[in-house]
């Protein structure tokens, strides 16, 4: 990090910064009352102020403030170390917590006796590893600090890979593996810092800023891992909402009991639901499915077998033609029931929509709304027997 940063770099830089300030406000509240998160978030925290403090905007800002540059790198790498025990912190409670006063005690270590070698040191501004001299501030003030971050991310790394490999929850699994990878990118940039140390080469220099953004961003996304399935969760909720509604307001329409909630214009159920997402398009299923169940009995004796052949004349996918047939069934029974004919009680079975999980049970719905509102269903509506048949 001695190399001045290219205008990629900056930009790249401000990017992983950002990401980074981002995270930790949107998981502030939840990971600060959450013990097993609260290490995590901490870790994450600290590195982000470690890493604000490498942007040169940052630095100029401090150097104006403090009036010298040597406070700046001996914070930026106090803080660092801090953050490395909060990575151990983090690693020490998901073990059993059996060495977490270890840990505080080891990083408290650690911190001091950085201050006390740069005290010692001869006078420096900078920090470097490499340069036309010696390491400033000394080569035991780097080895102090180079050897606590490999151990903290060798820890860390080899914790969320087993712990990873263990897991059933895909959220946790994807976190784990993440915030593993990104430690590791912190491993391979503090080891590359050890070798420029031992064998004064600067030649990896200038790939190490790349690395530790990477780093940052990934640790990022870690963190983030939990709301972004959530957003995902609700994306997929409203889909199903939308997709399902006009179905759902026509079979309702016949059929009003079967719902909880008067209906409401399709953009309200979206944009100002009145539950969560997941309830209402919950509520949209077992409400469809109740509907179904009743118009059922609305529908002619042969409705259904004509239902059969209209599909099968119609250049539907084999996947999808029980859906469709159910589509054109409820299209007529619906008719029969606005238009107060009495029960028929349909000789043939109902279509079995229970695919024996919600899940694929709202994939046949919605592979019924989409052939609901085709020209199959229509057609079949408007079917010159129809209206002799009821």
């Amino acid at each position: 990090m001695n190399a001045e940063p290219s205008t990629v770099l900056g930009w790249f830089s401000y990017i992983c910064v950002s990401c980074l300030w981002l995270a930790l406000a949107l998981r502030c509240s939840t990971a600060l009352r959450t013990p097993e998160q609260r290490g995590l978030w901490l870790a994450v925290a600290t590195a982000t102020v470690a890493i604000t403090l490498t942007l040169p905007d940052v630095t100029q800002l401090a150097l104006q403030a403090t009036g010298g540059g040597h406070a700046i790198p001996l914070a930026r790498n106090l803080i660092g170390v801090l953050s490395s025990g909060a990575v151990l912190y983090f690693v020490s409670a998901a073990s059993g917590g059996r060495s977490r006063w270890g840990v505080c005690c080891a990083t408290s270590l650690a911190m001091v006796s950085l201050l006390i070698l740069d005290s010692l040191a001869p006078p420096h501004q900078e920090h470097v590893v490499t340069g036309p001299g010696a390491p400033a501030p000394s080569t035991a003030y780097w080895l102090v600090l180079v050897m606590v971050h490999l151990i903290a991310d060798i820890s860390c790394t080899s914790l969320c890979r087993q712990y990873s490999n263990r897991t059933a929850n895909p959220v946790l699994k994807v976190s784990l593996r993440t915030f593993g990878i990104g430690t590791a990118l912190s491993f391979l940039f503090w080891f590359s810092q050890l070798i420029s140390l031992l064998f004064h080469t600067h030649r990896l220099m200038p790939y190490l800023p790349y690395v530790m953004n990477l780093h940052g961003l990934l640790r990022a996304i870690a963190l983030l891992t939990p709301s972004l399935y959530a957003v995902r969760g609700a994306v997929a909720e409203i889909c199903i909402i939308w997709r399902l509604w006009p179905l759902w307001r026509d079979l309702v329409q016949a059929v009003p009991n079967v719902a909880f909630l008067k209906p409401r214009h399709r953009l309200l159920e979206v944009v100002w639901p009145q539950a969560s997402w997941r309830l209402v398009a919950y509520r949209k299923v077992i409400e469809t499915r109740d509907a179904i169940l009743i118009l059922n009995d609305y529908a002619a004796a042969d409705t259904w077998a004509r239902a059969r052949r209209h599909v099968a004349t119609a250049s539907v996918a084999q996947a999808k033609a029980d859906a469709t047939v159910l589509a054109c069934v409820m299209a007529g029974a619906r008719s029969a029931k606005l238009a107060g004919l009495p029960h028929q009680r349909s000789a043939d079975n109902l279509v079995n929509f229970d695919k024996g999980d919600l899940d694929r049970e709202k994939e046949f719905l919605l592979d019924m709304a989409q052939a609901y509102a085709s020209a199959h269903a229509r057609n079949f509506a408007v079917h010159p027997n129809t209206s002799s048949k009821k």
